[in-house]
């Protein structure tokens, strides 16, 4: 029997609407310390995205390394296994692998291969229990495409090439590995979007080489125990019970407000996988203001006066100590300039705005929204309103949910760009 912590999606170095996040996640690697001592953990499995750039910060990495050696210490038999993600840059992740192979950190960036066959060395990592193997690891990173096989793969009933080559990656994984199991428990790694997971709005990138989006979840071989997945920041299940994201320790966009983030503790004893999620305790308030529905803009200074009030707020923390907030207005007697007044209003409170949120256009309004003598500038338009109203004049129709998820997406990669 052999306990196995998954995690993933650290983002360590990720910012807010420009605000860092240094804080949040040392207290979230705390409490994950906490765990790995309290569950006795004999392995724990970092499923890609250790930072949230493939140049992170100086500061960044002494962290990362710092959280290395503080597990280490806490369970020195525990082997820790970190694959990369899409936002890792695979090389410099494995750069001081001889270094870290020592305190029992295996960290696989690219596939490798040699002579054109997969380097199983590499890929399977043994997890011991009392100095015994007791189970393996398949760990594969994001596939990049120099990690694929070659794409021109077109796969039966004419199916997606890119889909074909992820599965026969892992077919040829788990072909090199299976004589090497002896009837173990398999735990098989993945950092990409497997169909039906779901997405959180304006926070993870479409990263799929060739324009595809999600792979089903039968790509994984049937044989293994659990599926450790990372990408996706809300904890799930896809497809199997045993196909899991265990979701990322901190909301990583306003979208995440309402999750609740945890890591995924799994038995393997060669019988089912035993799974226990465990939460992670928010290391700092995110609210929605209102907490359902939506307010008028004069509103706003009521709620926050209320908030401070609930949540026992001094009248001026530090920075990195203040809850963040997501704003609900309603549309109805909403003016231009709405965003100044509302940075007015919020700067006399320990709060940080990170979302504004604008109640939709009933349907069929969005042509007479334009209409009239008065014009507006539009900097002082809601960027969906204006999407919504462009959209229905080129198709005809209003957008629907895969639209809107699109169009939020690309807007918030463009503001977390500006405020970088």
């Amino acid at each position: 029997m052999i306990r196995v912590l998954h995690t993933g999606d650290w983002h360590i170095g990720q910012t807010l609407r420009g605000y860092a996040r240094q804080r949040e996640h040392a207290l979230a690697f705390a409490h994950l310390e906490q765990i790995v001592v309290e569950r006795e953990v004999d392995a724990l499995v970092v499923a890609g995205d250790v930072f949230d750039s493939q140049n992170p910060s100086g500061e960044s990495q002494r962290l990362f390394y710092e959280v290395l050696m503080r597990l280490r210490r806490a369970r020195p038999a525990m082997t820790i296994v970190i694959t990369a993600g899409n936002h890792d840059a695979a090389g410099r992740l494995e750069a001081p692998r001889p270094l870290l192979d020592a305190i029992g950190v295996h960290v696989v960036g690219n596939v490798r291969r040699r002579d054109g066959a997969v380097d199983l060395g590499h890929h399977l990592v043994p997890l011991r229990r009392g100095g015994e193997i007791a189970a393996q690891v398949l760990a594969v990173s994001y596939p990049t495409a120099a990690c694929l096989p070659p794409l021109q793969r077109v796969t039966e009933g004419g199916g997606s090439p890119i889909v074909g080559a992820v599965r026969t990656l892992y077919e040829h994984l788990f072909a090199a590995a299976e004589p090497r199991l002896s009837g173990l428990p398999l735990m098989v790694t993945g950092h990409l979007h497997v169909a039906g997971g779901l997405e959180s709005e304006g926070a993870e990138r479409r990263i799929l080489v060739g324009g595809d989006h999600a792979v089903p979840a039968d790509v994984f071989p049937e044989a293994a125990h659990y599926v450790a997945l990372g990408h996706l920041h809300k904890a799930q299940r896809v497809g199997r019970d045993t196909v899991r994201y265990s979701g990322s320790l901190i909301p990583l966009s306003a979208a995440e407000q309402p999750y609740a983030h945890a890591v995924t503790l799994v038995t393997l004893d060669g019988g089912p996988a035993r799974i226990e999620l465990i939460p992670i305790p928010r290391p700092l308030p995110f609210l929605r203001l209102p907490a359902s529905g939506d307010m008028r803009l004069g509103e706003l200074g009521d709620h926050l006066t209320r908030l401070v009030r609930d949540l026992g707020l001094s009248a001026d923390p530090p920075l990195d100590e203040r809850p963040f907030v997501q704003i609900r207005l309603a549309r109805e007697g909403l003016g231009a300039g709405y965003r100044a007044e509302i940075d007015r209003i919020a700067d006399g409170f320990p709060v940080r705005v990170v979302d504004v949120r604008v109640a939709p256009l009933p349907e069929g309004l969005e042509t007479q929204a334009t209409a009239g003598p008065n014009l507006v500038r539009l900097a002082e338009r809601d960027p969906e309103d204006l999407f919504r109203i462009a959209f229905a004049r080129s198709r005809g129709e209003p957008p629907g949910p895969e639209h809107l998820a699109v169009f939020h997406r690309a807007r918030a990669e463009a503001e977390g760009g500006a405020a970088g």
